[in-house]
């Protein structure tokens, strides 16, 4: 390769070019509506393609994947999927507030049950879509763009008659910012943008007595009202949604709590997860006042009713529901869109303003259009009306001419060579004519049946509505006062015909205040077994099978029900978890694995001990590990309400290989894997913090580490088997702590 067509440059600047192109290509050209029409590529390309293809509202569904197919291969040159799925939510009428294209099979539902494939699938425009967004592409309204491979045109904004960014919501991810707009009332909308356009200084707060708040189409209560005015004026802030909950009176002189209609950001899979937490709320016995739950929910709306016992506090139930699961959510907002060409955080005033700007631009390009068209229709409606007045004399330069040229030549520029005239003054006359290329091209494709009198008489009709129209739109481009009295017009007439009521109430709610029955303090004995499988029986069924609880669990220990216990690992890690999460019931019932109910890992790590934690804060605990690092730590430390902890420090590749609670110890014996055992005086290993590694137990060969750790109290022989031969600890010569220690021959 010749050296000059080597481009040497530094990798990190290329990497740097390339990734803000990337990025700015996702923010601009794929993630962000434009907020001229609200929509972002993908849908627009979709909904130009449907109108090319002629799938009106007025005609029959086609297939979804012909649609998604004539997309991709025209305009949108990503995947299948990514089109289809724009495609599949602009039919959801409980995702938008206005669906843009109506759908026809399964679409998909609230509870997060997807749409059925494409080649299943049909779908149509809807009638305001054809209205309001693809109306008057013919006339220049918006410019036209190539598409990716520039065999096709297609438009950079579709001309929608409404602020659609607000109508319809938005949700989108790019590269380093994100977009959350919620839907809003169609009327309330229109009024808005009526009302600032009559008075452009116009503030927020005014436009908030047309815009109440979001109008999600799930319905729901937004409850903080107040709040609301600084989310419009700066674009972002956090919206509070609950779900409406209505109380009906059951058999048996029971209550069910219904919900009818829920917070928006629970669509999809997050009506299930809400089942699942209210029934965990009665496995873990937050409460006690439900009997049953069930989802009766269908095609006519949402209805999950939870049936409550007859003496429950409804009141409190309800509010409990509100703090302990997503009946009562948060929707962030972020109105983010493209404006002129950049991404810009705008507030509700930006938003309409810009949609009114719009369209007194399509407005204009629109009227400019037409009055063009007019005024070409007027300059041939008068050559024709002239030519009706001198037709005889017409008549004879046709009759007289050998060719259309000369003919069109003599009405144009009066010329007269090689015509033959009956007398001289029909060529006086002749000579004078003055008619216009487009005129005489009229004059000479006219028809005959045109020079009866009724057709001249429409003629003179059709010129003077012309003139009608030409003084109008001339009036409408002239004065601003008249285009947005027809941009008004076009506003109420879509609100009209499309506006429906407020579904979402916007108030102020109170708090969720929601006391928690405080549960009686007792005492329990927790048993957790070999396999990790943890549970509590009160006081009196493990003294009935003492025996057998405790040759079949691991860990037994009393502690109180409205405490936790510790759970210290070889990683290291110590777990806390509520007594209250714990199973609490027979002594035979096997119990819940420890890994259901905290962060420990049973794939990962081993339990070296559990304990209560009150009384871990009355004792000292000692560590010991596999490179032979020990130190005591004083159990208050443990006393920690986070669900994970580092218990101890750990240098790398090590791990802990004994905690214990300190008692009655008086000697720790060290036992490597090459058979060294070290014994030395429990007082010999210092007190340090948690956070800290400790000191050297034993000096540890290349590749010797610690494989088991034993205490020895003065007055008890203590005898372990090693590897067949049988080992009296007590009897081990004494040494001191950083020892060699003795090896046991076998």
């Amino acid at each position: 390769m010749d050296d000059n067509r080597i481009i040497k440059t530094e990798y990190s600047e290329v990497m740097q070019k390339s990734f803000i192109d990337y990025a700015m290509s996702v923010i601009i050209a794929r993630a962000l509506p434009d907020v001229r029409d609200g929509l972002k590529p993908v849908q627009r390309r979709t909904l130009y393609d449907m109108h090319e293809l002629g799938i009106r509202y007025d005609r029959p569904y086609r297939k979804s994947a012909r649609i998604v197919g004539d997309t991709m291969g025209k305009y949108h040159p990503h995947g299948d999927s990514s089109i289809y799925e724009a495609l599949v939510v602009m039919t959801q009428d409980f995702k938008k507030g206005v669906p843009l294209v109506d759908g026809h099979g399964n679409f998909g539902n609230i509870e997060g049950d997807g749409a059925a494939a494409m080649r299943y699938t049909e779908a149509r425009l809807q009638k305001i879509t054809q209205e309001a967004f693809l109306a008057d592409l013919d006339k220049d309204v918006v410019d036209f763009v190539p598409n990716f491979d520039e065999t096709e045109k297609e438009p950079a904004v579709l001309p929608a008659r409404i602020p659609n960014l607000l109508v319809n919501g938005s949700e989108g991810i790019a590269v380093g910012m994100a977009t959350s707009i919620p839907p809003h009332n169609l009327k309330e909308v229109i009024d808005a943008t009526k009302a600032y356009m009559k008075d452009p200084d116009i503030t927020t707060r005014e436009l908030m007595r047309y815009v109440k708040g979001p109008d999600f189409p799930t319905g729901g209560i937004v409850i903080n009202k107040d709040e609301l005015l600084e989310i419009y004026e700066t674009g972002t802030g956090k919206i509070k949604v609950r779900g409406k909950v209505e109380i009906e009176k059951a058999k048996g002189g029971r209550t069910n709590l219904v919900i009818t209609e829920i917070p928006y950001p629970m669509i999809g899979a997050n009506i299930s997860k809400f089942l699942s937490d209210v029934a965990a709320l009665a496995e873990t016995k937050k409460t006690q006042d439900i009997v049953d739950i069930s989802n009766q929910s269908s095609k006519e709306g949402i209805r999950i009713v939870i049936e409550l016992r007859k003496d429950a506090d409804v009141e409190n139930f309800k509010n409990m529901l509100y703090k302990k699961t997503r009946l009562e959510d948060t929707f962030g907002v972020n109105m983010l869109a493209i404006a002129n060409g950049r991404p810009e955080t705008m507030g509700i005033k930006q938003i309409i303003k810009a949609n009114v700007d719009f369209q007194f631009e399509v407005m204009t390009r629109k009227y400019r259009t037409l009055l063009a068209k007019e005024r070409e229709r007027r300059e041939i409606q008068e050559g024709l009306i002239k030519a009706c007045n001198v037709i005889d004399l017409i008549i004879e330069i046709l009759r007289g001419s050998k060719d259309r040229a000369m003919v069109k030549a003599c009405l144009v520029e009066g010329k007269t060579e090689g015509i033959q005239f009956k007398s001289k003054e029909s060529k006086i006359m002749a000579q004078q004519l003055q008619f216009t290329e487009k005129q005489a091209n009229a004059i000479l494709d006219m028809r005959l049946y045109k020079l009866i009198g009724l057709e001249i008489e429409a003629l003179m009709k059709e010129h003077e509505e012309t003139m009608a129209n030409i003084y109008r739109y001339e009036d409408i481009l002239d004065r601003r006062d008249s285009m947005a009295q027809v941009i008004m017009n076009e506003l109420d007439a879509i609100r009209k015909e499309y506006g429906r009521p407020r579904r979402t109430v916007v108030e102020n709610g109170e708090e969720a205040v929601y006391e928690e029955k405080k549960v009686e303090e007792m005492e329990v004995m927790c048993l957790m077994d070999r396999f990790g499988y943890v549970k509590t029986v009160d006081v009196p069924t493990y003294e009935r099978n003492r025996e057998a609880a405790d040759m079949e669990n691991k860990y037994v220990f009393p502690c109180k029900n409205t405490g936790r216990i510790c759970i210290f690992t070889n990683t290291g890690q110590l777990y806390t978890i509520k007594v209250s999460d714990l199973p609490f019931g027979k002594f035979r019932d096997k119990g819940i694995p420890v890994d259901n109910v905290s962060n420990y890992s049973a794939e990962k790590e081993r339990i070296l001990l559990a304990a209560s934690q009150s009384d871990l804060n009355l004792y000292r605990l000692i560590f010991a590990t596999k490179q032979s690092m020990l130190k005591v730590v004083d159990g208050g430390e443990f006393d920690v309400t986070k669900r994970t902890v580092a218990a101890t420090k750990l240098a790398e590749g090590d791990e802990v290989v004994s905690v214990v609670i300190m008692k009655e110890q008086r000697n720790i014996v060290l036992q490597t894997a090459e058979g060294y055992f070290l014994r030395f005086a429990v007082e010999e290993i210092p007190e340090k913090k948690k956070g800290a590694i400790g000191v050297r137990g034993m000096k540890l060969g290349t590749k010797d580490w610690v494989e088991n750790v034993y205490y020895t109290m003065n007055s008890i022989d203590l005898t372990i088997e090693y590897k067949g031969k049988k080992v009296e600890l007590n009897k081990l010569k004494a040494g001191k702590r950083d020892g060699k220690g003795v090896k046991i021959r076998i």
